[in-house]
């Protein structure tokens, strides 16, 4: 028989609800073939919050496995021997924190450190232009990613301290050269600071533990040739940018999550060949083969994934891995004159792209281009779907659909135990009250002098851990030290020039605001933690072309913060967008205080990932309108909003 390759490690990005839970999760897994793990964290472990901190309200264990303290992470990990697993963490803005509280653990189970294998994603610059986790401004934030690179190259010489992510840059919206090109720079950013903090002859060595995570879309072939022409280009700026001459430290390495942004709420069983279409990108070609792999479930679009469904996904991996022969042949796209013009077509735009961010300075630089870029590029993407010039089966073309049996019945979508919260709070004050106050004052204490210093702050972290510090208390620190950071919007003032289909949107605006006496005002708010702001970009980006006064101030913001400005800015309307699932809590909370400051004749309209119950539930509470992906026209939106507010009395 032919010796087959050997296949990709098997992932399952997963975590919720508890560190207990998401731990029985992971041996599940691992029973049924995964080999390797992927953890989400919750948004408050994210952007450094403890799960009882006020701003956490709603959002604990909602996307990930909340991570406050060390037991947590000795929870997360029971039973599973860190020596001998490779564990990708989903992390940036606290990467350094959970890297040593994973250290910490691993010390306590008798590993041997230097063994450890792994990631931390660890890729700042990305949450500043795509997924909002960040917490301090650039430059310290950087100088944190490659503090965990110097540090792992003295102590854990088999971990990726770096997984340059564009996989949200895609989710974004960005065009195959706009991800190729915004994640190769964001890598030699990082490398550039690395330089500095490494010996000369451990650099070359570093620059082959930098690894990437990106995304594969549905024009696979396309896809194929991305991951082809990044594999070229990152073989071209390691020899060429650093001098590494060892081509062992020039290999592309990365792992993927196929496309979430393209999975449609609207007959929801088609996602299926969608995933498996998607994975065909990144597993055919061998030159350009990605090491690991992790599906997302076909239900996303309507909620979390039940363990059945992340199977499902796991399946398809084994099947081709396993029951196909591709595993033994030699790259079969070797010598294609189509590949090869593509794959050199995509280069040459991203060499553009990247001579244009080089010329700015670099990443950290040029981040308010390429977030303003990114939100450009995915009003194009969704003006072509919106006109049926990209066709979403189920969504503009071939609507009609027998019920699928998948999404019915009770349990047919996971929902996070109403009592998870409650109990990790619990824990966290009972984790509080058991250790030791003096041995916490005094690892803060030296955190906060080497982060002030400049010294690695590394080793301060993982004796942080081992005192019993938390999640919230280490960001703490590093936000008296460096300060907090808020990230462009992309959302231009200055309306663009497309017009079509907008004229009499246009007609309906400036008719209700005559009718007002003003410009119609629309507040678009993003409460809680959650950071994906496509959504809201979007939204504001078309209410500004449609001649609406537009205030939209980005992600994170508190119902106090979204009311003031409300008052401040005397909205006529008010948009929420959540997708963190947390839209009961944080809304309710929005319209209490909406009344509360006289502004209950405001109308609300939320948009997100909202089932059908929950949707009835936020109109009782008395939001005028609930979208969610099913709704990609946002020009009948545009017209929803004139209505809602051309029928709300004035305010007396």
């Amino acid at each position: 028989m032919t010796a087959k390759d050997k296949p990709w490690l098997f992932r399952t990005y997963a975590g919720h609800s508890t560190a207990a839970a998401s731990n029985a999760l992971y041996r599940t897994n691992l029973s049924k073939g995964q080999t390797g793990l992927s953890v989400a964290f919750d948004l408050p472990t994210q952007t450094g919050y403890d799960s009882d901190d006020p701003r956490a309200r709603g959002e604990v264990g909602k996307v990930g496995v909340p991570v406050s303290h060390l037991g947590d992470m000795r929870a997360l990990f029971d039973g599973i021997p860190l020596e001998q697993m490779n564990t990708s963490m989903t992390i940036n803005a606290t990467a350094p924190w959970l890297l040593a509280l994973y250290i910490a653990v691993a010390e306590e189970q008798g590993a041997d450190i230097a063994a450890l294998q792994g990631t931390v994603q660890n890729d700042i610059i990305k949450e500043y232009l795509s997924r909002g986790t960040y917490i301090c401004p650039p430059k310290p934030s950087l100088r944190l990613i490659t503090d965990v690179a110097a540090y792992t190259a003295e102590h854990l010489p088999k971990w990726n301290p770096m997984n340059v992510c564009s996989y949200h840059l895609q989710e974004a919206g960005a065009t195959p050269e706009q991800e190729l090109a915004f994640a190769l720079a964001t890598a030699c950013a990082v490398l550039d600071d690395l330089k500095d903090k490494v010996a000369p002859e451990a650099f070359p060595a570093m620059v082959g533990r930098i690894s990437f995570f990106v995304n594969a879309g549905i024009r696979f072939v396309t896809e194929m040739c991305k991951m082809r022409a990044f594999t070229e280009l990152w073989d071209e700026i390691c020899r060429d940018r650093y001098g590494i001459d060892d081509a062992k430290f020039r290999r592309f390495r990365y792992g993927v999550q196929v496309n979430s942004l393209g999975l449609t709420e609207q007959q929801p069983e088609n996602n299926v060949y969608r995933i498996l279409i998607e994975m065909l990108a990144v597993t055919l070609s061998k030159n350009a083969r990605a090491r690991a792999v992790q599906l997302p479930a076909w239900n996303e679009a309507l909620g979390l994934p039940r363990p059945w469904d992340q199977q499902w996904s796991l399946r398809m991996q084994q099947i081709l891995a396993y029951e196909t022969d591709l595993l033994e042949y030699g790259d079969l796209f070797d010598g294609n004159p189509a590949v090869e013009g593509k794959v050199a077509a995509l280069k040459d735009g991203a060499r553009a792209e990247l001579a244009l961010i080089d010329a700015m300075g670099g990443a950290v630089a040029a981040i308010d281009y390429m977030k303003a870029r990114l939100v450009e590029s995915n009003a194009e993407r969704i003006a072509r779907i919106e006109a049926g010039e990209t066709v979403v089966v189920g969504v503009n073309r071939w609507t009609e659909a027998e019920d699928s049996p998948l999404t019915a019945g009770e349990g047919a979508i996971m929902v996070v135990d109403s009592e998870a919260e409650r109990d990790q709070i619990e824990r966290l004050a009972d984790w509080r009250a058991q250790r030791d106050p003096g041995a916490v004052a005094d690892a803060l204490m030296n955190l906060r002098a080497a982060a002030i210093a400049g010294r690695n702050v590394m080793p301060a972290s993982i004796a942080a851990a081992k005192a019993g510090v938390t999640t919230g208390e280490w960001a703490g620190v590093l936000r008296q030290a460096f300060g907090e950071y808020r990230a462009p919007t992309g959302v231009s003032a200055a309306p663009s020039n497309r017009t079509e289909g907008l004229e009499p949107i246009r007609e309906a605006v400036d008719a209700v605001s005559a009718k007002l006496g003003r410009r119609l005002t629309f507040l678009v708010g993003k409460p809680g933690l959650d950071g994906h702001s496509n959504g809201a970009e979007q939204i504001a980006t078309r209410a500004r072309d449609c001649g609406m006064q537009i205030h939209y101030d980005g992600i994170r913001l508190t119902p106090a913060e979204i009311v003031a400005a409300a008052e401040a800015g005397a909205a006529h309307v008010i948009g929420l967008s959540i997708l963190s699932g947390s839209h009961l809590p944080l809304i309710a909370e929005v319209m209490d205080r909406l009344s509360a400051a006289g502004l209950a004749h405001v109308p609300v309209v939320v948009g997100g990932i909202i089932p059908d119950e929950d949707a009835a539930r936020l109109r009782a509470l008395g939001v005028a309108a609930v979208y969610t992906p099913k709704d990609f026209d946002l020009n009948r939106i545009m017209l929803d909003i004139v209505a809602i507010v051309d029928r709300t009395p004035l305010a007396a």
